[in-house]
């Protein structure tokens, strides 16, 4: 494990931080995806201060120019990776009807949640390829369950939110394409939820804290040759999707 290397997007705060630092506690190189260094430096800072190393990388998944230059490091400083980590994801329309819904914000939500993600995976797939056991992990949510959001008497059909909702809808749908894709190599592609979590996107309303969150990413981050690929995960065992 202590030669496995790591890249967990949106990693300077809140799940994505704390799935860095559940993978630097397992040994793995871990590299911290920021938008900016400045907030890279000081997420590397925190865990150096608990004994744990880990090494900022300039990345915003909405822009590709960021995305070339990572995986190009990444290939530079380590060869391969083996675990990644889609974790960078936003909510910008408010508490609004879908009806109502600014379009605009939607495509700002889909941007990161989805073309990101997209982007992200394609660039550092050949780095994956390269290892014996790449795994990525997609942090979804239960609000892309179109099970769970379609039935009336479920709590989580009263959160109608057309953008982020849909972008989490169609994440688990792309944790299912490539995983198709790659069925025949070593690497494993799931989806999971963290649950409730009190992060800056929910104005910290959720009940459960980023460190509970970030079990189930770093668990499926983990997982041996015969874990599942193409899945939706909590804590609990398999999502409806």
């Amino acid at each position: 494990m202590n030669h496995k290397t790591a890249l967990v997007t949106g990693a300077n705060k809140g799940i994505g931080f704390e799935i860095a630092r559940g993978l630097s506690k397992q040994g793995m190189n871990v590299l911290l995806g920021c938008r900016s260094r400045e907030a890279g430096e000081a997420a590397v800072k925190a865990l150096a201060a608990e004994g744990l190393s880990a090494t900022a990388l300039v990345l915003d998944v909405t822009r590709a120019d960021t995305i070339a230059a990572a995986a190009q490091q990444i290939d530079s400083n380590h060869g391969r990776l083996d675990v990644l980590v889609n974790n960078a994801g936003i909510s910008a329309e408010g508490r609004v009807s879908p009806s109502k819904g600014d379009l605009n914000r939607v495509k700002q939500v889909y941007d990161t949640n989805v073309f990101g993600v997209m982007a992200v995976t394609q660039a550092m797939l050949p780095l994956l390829l390269r290892s014996e056991s790449g795994r990525i992990v997609n942090v979804s949510s239960s609000l892309g369950s179109l099970g769970l959001t379609s039935d009336p008497d479920h709590p989580y059909s009263k959160f109608n939110l057309l953008g982020y909702n849909s972008s989490k809808s169609a994440l688990n749908a792309i944790t299912v394409q490539f995983a198709n894709e790659l069925r025949a190599t070593p690497v494993k592609v799931n989806a999971v939820c963290p649950g409730y979590v009190a992060t800056d996107l929910n104005g910290r309303t959720g009940p459960r804290t980023p460190e509970q969150g970030a079990r189930i990413a770093i668990q499926m981050a983990m997982i041996g040759s015969d874990g599942p690929s193409g899945g939706f995960f909590n804590e609990d065992g398999r999502v409806v999707w």
